[in-house]
């Protein structure tokens, strides 16, 4: 573009002084609009929109939910929480008491069912007074029973539950909650980055009007509106991130990265975000029972179910032997174990307000995080923005150069009108 004036006269400039005065008011808002672009681009959207696989955009933290969740999750592993110092502050003691009256009549029904499928016609014959013995004594043996498979799994911990497989599959599935983690634990982060680009961008815009008037060159229009998007993007990430430790520049102020100078803040964000919303004895309970390893723990509850139906069926066991055969027998006690199985999300519910002040999950991430050195802690947000962090500082640069673009047409059109 060549505009039709090129001698900068003092008449020019009274006469569109308001064009002049307007150049650092614009780069302000290309530095603010490419901002909150590149804050959107990282979150937004959840599953790809567009035409696969290039022609579209999906949210680089949603994109890359796996690669975020491992991240995180080796932060809390390496770091913040070992599962078996959790799980040791619960008492199976405690447990079987909290399982005891809501166990009672799982077992029954539970009893009930199978002996009807298995041998209806004996069941319906056995006394009143012999059935209710026997479900009485399985249900007084079912808080052993439970004081023993929690100390089992205690023991055995790690054969039955995977932190990291907890973690990463439900960070997966809800990349919502993914989001949520990044964004509330750097929610002043993102501000900041924001806000930032309105100063940085009116005071490039300055240095590019005086330019302007000087030269009356079209191209310094794009340009500086390209530098204003790559810089205000570039300068707004290293002034969060460094230095670790606070530092004087040019003699004259201080300056540590936002994020280091936050711990303490964002830690308790973080801490308490991870526990109301991963680490939850809801969701270890179901990974627990459903995860990669819950076959070890079916195996587990198998053997102990079924020692206590031999040894509480007495003096039925013989009888039940007998009518239903040794294999069913056999099939008999799996299926009961089969059926605990099923009811034990219902019933370990009532255990979750225990397990949640036991464990203690939220003060313990936030007391540790805060303890954490700049390079460890650095290692729980950064990799939100280091992901891709180059499109983002790239689509600020171009949308910078096509709004420079934008202010030589309008100038054109004011001074050729």
């Amino acid at each position: 573009m060549i505009l039709l004036f090129n001698v900068v006269s003092l008449e020019n400039i009274k006469e569109f002084w308001w064009l002049y005065l307007s150049m650092p008011f614009i780069a302000a808002i290309i530095g603010y609009g490419t901002k909150i672009v590149a804050i959107k681009m990282m979150f937004e959207p959840i599953e790809f929109f567009g035409i696969k696989p290039f022609l579209g955009w999906q949210g680089i933290i949603p994109k890359k939910a796996a690669i975020m969740s491992a991240i995180a999750c080796d932060t809390l592993t390496s770091r913040l929480i070992k599962p078996e110092e959790i799980f040791a502050r619960l008492d199976p003691e405690r447990v079987a008491q909290e399982l005891e009256k809501p166990m009672l009549p799982i077992v029954e029904k539970i009893t009930h069912e199978v002996m009807t499928h298995y041998q209806p016609g004996l069941w319906e014959s056995i006394p009143e007074n012999a059935k209710r013995l026997l479900i009485k004594q399985i249900q007084r043996e079912s808080p052993d029973m439970v004081r023993q498979l929690m100390q089992e799994t205690k023991d055995n911990l790690n054969n039955v539950f995977d932190l990291k497989d907890m973690v990463i599959t439900n960070l997966t599935r809800n990349k919502k909650l993914l989001n949520k983690i990044f964004y509330e634990s750097g929610e002043k982060e993102f501000q900041f980055i924001k806000h930032s680009g309105i100063y940085f961008g009116f005071m490039i815009g300055l240095v590019q009007m005086i330019v302007w008037m000087l030269t009356q060159e079209p191209l310094v229009m794009p340009i500086f509106g390209l530098f204003t998007g790559w810089f205000t993007d570039w300068l707004a990430l290293k002034m969060i991130f460094a230095p670790q430790q606070e530092k004087k520049f040019l003699g004259i102020f201080k300056w540590q990265g936002l994020f280091f100078k936050r711990q303490q803040e964002v830690a308790s964000a973080y801490g308490a975000l991870i526990a109301k919303e991963i680490l939850t004895p809801s969701n270890m309970i179901e990974s627990i029972l459903t995860g990669k390893l819950s076959d070890n723990l079916f195996n587990m509850i198998q053997k102990n179910i079924q020692q206590m139906v031999d040894s509480q069926s007495g003096i039925l066991k013989p009888i039940v032997v007998f009518a239903v055969g040794s294999d069913k027998y056999k099939a008999m006690k799996n299926s009961i174990t089969e059926n605990m199985i099923k009811q034990l999300p219902v019933a370990l519910k009532h255990i979750e307000k225990y397990a949640e002040d036991a464990m203690d999950i939220q003060n313990t991430l936030v007391t540790k995080m805060q303890e954490l050195t700049p390079d460890e802690f650095e290692g729980v947000l950064r990799p939100a923005f280091k992901q891709d962090e180059w499109i983002l500082i790239t689509v600020g640069a171009v949308l910078g150069f096509m709004v420079g673009e934008l202010q030589v047409l309008l100038m054109e059109f004011f001074v050729l009108h």
